[in-house]
């Protein structure tokens, strides 16, 4: 291990106190679905927003509530319906007769960590409100850009787009989440300890054991972490390969309508180190980027309709992809 590493890694080992106190904490309130938690930390550390997708009573939500509960921040929520405005989520500025002048109201997304439920549930217009606030971490409400404060996450979750009342998202903003989760159905045991833990009665009271600061301290330490050439290559030779497939000897051209774009490379980069942070690393390894390739490409990948016709999803294009790309 070089110097340079060796002295990342201590400070990861510093700066890492918090997220055994945070994964307790969530512990108390979520069973099971260590995947999803994983991977809400690694969207929380790299500073970037998560999509969660599942049918609906998989703990989306709750999961979310309790990760915003559990950290001295400010946490607003957005149900999204059908009825909901791009005011509903920014604000809008009020006039006031008195005095013939126009105030700002904030809206939601001034917060933290935001949670936009069900997000698929409303339409385009709203979704593409959430555009600015996301990719540029500011807000215009009449002739004013508002920056936003940090950390800014936008978690949102929705429901399969088979589902009846459900919009598809512009590609445009699915593109600005980092990670896409999805989230499956819990295992025997993991079910037995929900009906056994859950009061319906009586709410789980969640306590803050994470300041502000010390996430923000993380991050840096998190942008820290070393990336050697054979992993950023890695990293770039996987996203090349969802462009030209041929090119690494695979034949499945006909399947692949687009690629990921350039933003899945530097997404793929943080998500790494992010991973690395949370195993108490100095250095990403290409496991480490392998491990978080799914969940950043799968809604990157765009499949032809003939992939469509034989029944196959961009997640088996990846996996072919991840099993054919040489590993350093």
């Amino acid at each position: 291990m070089t110097p340079v590493v060796e002295t990342i890694r201590r400070s990861v080992e510093e700066q890492s106190q918090f997220v055994q106190r945070l994964r307790t904490e969530i512990a108390r309130v979520i069973v099971g679905q260590q995947y999803m938690i994983d991977r809400l930390l690694v969207g929380l550390l790299a500073n970037g927003h998560v999509l969660i997708e599942g049918v609906p009573g998989l703990a989306k939500t709750t999961a979310v509530k309790t990760l915003a509960q559990a950290m001295d921040c400010k946490f607003s929520r957005i149900q999204f319906t059908p009825d909901l405005l791009p005011a509903d989520l920014i604000g809008t500025l009020v006039y006031n007769p008195k005095d013939g002048q126009f105030t700002t109201k904030k809206g939601p997304v001034f917060g933290n960590i935001v949670l936009a439920d069900e997000i698929n549930r409303a339409p385009a217009k709203v979704q593409s409100a959430l555009l600015e606030a996301m990719q540029e971490r500011q807000v215009t409400i009449g002739d004013t850009t508002y920056p936003l404060d940090e950390p800014f996450m936008v978690l949102a979750t929705q429901n399969p787009i088979e589902q009846e009342g459900t919009y598809p998202l512009p590609e445009a903003q699915v593109d600005r989440f980092m990670l896409k989760l999805k989230v499956t159905y819990p295992t025997k045991v993991e079910e037995r300890e929900i009906m056994d833990r859950v009061n319906v009665l009586k709410e789980t009271k969640v306590s803050k054991v994470v300041a502000k600061d010390e996430l923000l301290r993380a991050r840096e330490v998190v942008n820290q972490i070393y990336v050697d050439d054979k992993a950023k290559n890695y990293i770039v030779d996987i996203v090349q390969a969802t462009r030209n497939p041929e090119a690494f000897g695979m034949n499945i051209n006909h399947l692949i309508e687009y690629g990921a774009s350039p933003r899945a490379t530097i997404y793929l980069q943080q998500a790494a180190r992010a991973l690395a942070f949370l195993q108490g690393e100095g250095n990403v390894f290409p496991n480490d980027v392998k491990q978080v390739a799914m969940d950043v490409l799968r809604h990157r990948v765009i499949v032809t309709y003939e992939a469509e016709a034989e029944n196959m999803t961009s997640e088996d294009v990846i996996r072919k992809i991840l099993e054919t790309v040489p590993v350093p």
